[in-house]
């Protein structure tokens, strides 16, 4: 027979009882009915009802939610809700972990930690392999802890250079009428790696790092030939790659140098009938030490909300049809 409880958590700061319910009390409904729980304010003290076990995780999850009130200054839904599945899966110490430790600091000074377990994962292979693949949907970071790492690593002494490097493949044939020179038609395609720069070094340190050609960012084709050494090289949309580009580049990698490749298997853009290269480099390298591989999934969306739903709904029904 299960023991129904009441549980009072008293609040050092009267501010966080607000933030702690949510607006219209959205992270109190969450928590509700995460753990069949039935959360209230009290006399300016959380009280916590129900069953004794389911009680003690939703406890402990609030002083958890409390710790990153703290030390970021403010919760999300999205935060909430993957705390509260942490928690709910008895997984309560890995969600702590993730408040432990900054990779670095933003242009805006503010510090840079991962959100999930996949991230955290993630970050920890870029660390320890000299090549990493980073595969997951859109908004899962792949891009941005890429770019991370590559400026702490710069920032350490580790590298030398950055060089961030995408297939135009989408460009096509389009390329001739879009207006200016080649640069010119090639940086839309590159704006992601621009913005992610931008956000971790602020615009006048890149523009200074780039001029002075530390930083190089450019279309993969730019990269034939080359031997990259002392660098960090970050290849993204590598699913629109074909299997003689992902090798040409997998080769360029030079003594000092470290590389991330990351990419979305559910987005290819390549012909009909034309083998993705790094669905063929995942195959193939696998086995391989020294290699790195991160599958993140839609749990690991740090965007709006609903692009976490829209890409299980997608998984979801992918599934269905290969059933």
């Amino acid at each position: 027979m299960t023991r129904e409880i009441q549980k009072n958590i008293a609040l050092e700061r009267e501010d966080h009882s607000g933030k702690l319910f949510g607006n219209y009390d959205e992270y109190a409904k969450i928590i509700n009915e995460k753990f069949q729980t039935k959360m209230l304010l009290r006399n300016g003290e959380i009280v916590l009802l129900g069953e004794e076990s389911k009680v003690s995780k939703a406890e402990a999850m609030l002083y958890e939610m409390i710790r990153v009130l703290e030390n970021q200054g403010d919760l999300t839904t999205q935060r909430v809700k993957y705390i509260a599945d942490l928690f709910a899966e008895g997984n309560g110490n890995e969600a702590k972990s993730l408040m432990d430790g900054t990779v670095l600091i933003n242009a805006a000074g503010k510090p840079i930690k991962p959100k999930t377990l996949g991230q955290k994962q993630y970050l920890g292979n870029i660390e320890e392999n000299d090549l990493t693949f980073g595969i997951g949907p859109a908004g899962t970071g792949k891009t941005y802890l890429a770019v991370v790492m590559a400026a702490k690593a710069f920032k350490n002494e580790e590298v030398k250079r950055i060089i961030l490097v995408r297939p135009a493949v989408e460009a096509g044939e389009s390329l001739g009428f879009l207006p200016g020179d080649l640069k010119d038609k090639v940086d839309p395609y590159l704006r992601p790696l621009y913005d992610s720069l931008f956000d971790v070094m602020g615009v006048d340190k890149f523009q200074r790092l780039q001029e002075r050609e530390i930083i190089e960012v450019a279309p993969l084709a730019y990269m034939r030939g080359r031997t990259l050494d002392n660098a960090f090289i970050i290849l993204d949309e590598a699913q629109n790659t074909t299997i003689p580009q992902m090798k040409m580049f997998l080769t360029r990698i030079g003594y000092g140098s470290k590389a991330v490749v990351t990419g979305d298997v559910t987005q290819i853009d390549l012909p009909r009938g034309q083998v993705s290269g790094l669905n063929h480099a995942v195959g193939i390298l696998k086995d391989i030490e020294g290699i790195g591989f991160s599958h993140l999934t839609y749990r690991d969306v740090v965007r709006h909300p609903l692009v976490q739903n829209i890409i299980n709904a997608y998984e979801q029904n992918s599934q269905k049809k290969t059933d």
